[in-house]
């Protein structure tokens, strides 16, 4: 019996990672992106063009995008078009929960769930939901915990007849970024794809240039830099400030610098 899977791909590093465990581990893959009004919408683009990508090198994927820009004026978060500055610095500090989008993730699954039970319903095969919610999340975002992941389960259950035909798959639950990364160079290998074309066809920047390259001093981007840093591998997106596109040492340097004055 085939092994079926839906993905919640944001485009970012963490559920791209995911993408490739799933195609690992699983026959048949389904990826799902959601369009909410994120000031960060270039993470579409990526995972568009990683999809393509991943399709050139012989691995299928069937993707969709989920419209639901209606709630762009009727979300209160820094990270959606209108909303407030998203603010810069260190990724643990608390400023950072302006870029929570309420319910976000609970949104996303649910619209996954469905997908997944009707799959399952349709071919016969169980399948399970993928989230790339990892433990580098866990102070600032609720819904990256274990506690919400079991009793949005639960209520999957109580509320879908067949509910035992869907599983969840969040293998980086108890990860941190870098562990992410490390296992995204793994599986590079692993499936015959090139990392730097994987990863340059991600985004984590919450506050990226019209250009469409990532700024380095928002969190997601401090966080993100801070995990190739410990991996020892230069970061293949571009990075761009006021100045314009900017080296990786520029940004690389720059992270370091927030990261020893958050350590003093």
């Amino acid at each position: 019996m085939a092994k079926n899977v839906v993905v919640s791909l944001s485009g970012g590093m963490d559920s791209s990672t995911l993408l490739l465990r799933a195609l690992k581990e699983y026959d048949q893959v389904t990826a799902l992106s959601f369009h909410y009004g994120q000031k960060h919408s270039v993470e579409l683009e990526r995972a568009k063009s990683l999809i393509e990508y991943l399709k050139s090198k012989g691995h299928n994927v069937t993707y969709e995008v989920i419209e639901l820009k209606g709630l762009v004026n009727l979300l209160n978060s820094a990270l959606v078009t209108g909303g407030d500055d998203v603010p810069e610095g260190h990724y643990q500090e608390d400023n950072m929960k302006a870029t929570v989008v309420p319910n976000r993730n609970k949104i996303f699954a649910s619209i996954t769930q469905a997908v997944a039970l009707s799959a399952a319903n349709a071919n016969g095969n169980d399948t399970d939901i993928a989230l790339g919610i990892h433990a580098g999340d866990h102070a600032i975002y609720p819904d990256c915990r274990q506690e919400w992941r079991d009793i949005d389960d639960q209520a999957f259950r109580i509320g879908n007849w067949d509910s035992e035909k869907v599983g969840y798959f969040t293998p980086y639950l108890d990860t941190d970024k870098l562990g992410i990364l490390k296992d995204g160079e793994v599986l590079c290998e692993e499936l015959g794809l090139d990392f730097d074309e994987v990863y340059k066809r991600t985004n984590t920047s919450y506050k990226p240039y019209p250009s469409g390259n990532s700024d380095y001093k928002s969190a997601s981007s401090v966080e993100r830099i801070e995990a190739f840093i410990a991996l020892g591998r230069r970061d293949p997106v571009q990075y761009e400030d006021e100045t314009g596109p900017v080296a990786w040492e520029v940004a690389k340097a720059a992270v370091e610098k927030v990261l020893a004055e958050h350590s003093a």
